[in-house]
């Protein structure tokens, strides 16, 4: 996993743009699924929600709006 973010981050910054672009959406789509796992793991923790939403910079709503119905 490791090995494929360092990848996508290099080809993020390819002189095509087109080439950084698909790049730079697929690094986020990775981000974006690594952060609900760590969210869930979190709430299976038993943190509460304004704790989870402090530690990803929104508010203790949006983080419950996006995660808490998986």
């Amino acid at each position: 996993m490791t090995n494929d973010l360092a990848a996508l981050v290099r080809q993020a910054q390819d002189e095509d743009p087109l080439a950084a672009l698909r790049a730079t959406t697929a690094l986020r789509r990775e981000i974006e699924r690594m952060e609900a796992v760590q969210v869930r793991r979190a709430r299976v923790a038993g943190l509460p929600w304004a704790t989870i939403a402090d530690a990803i910079g929104v508010s203790k709503q949006a983080a419950h709006k996006k995660y808490g119905r998986r």
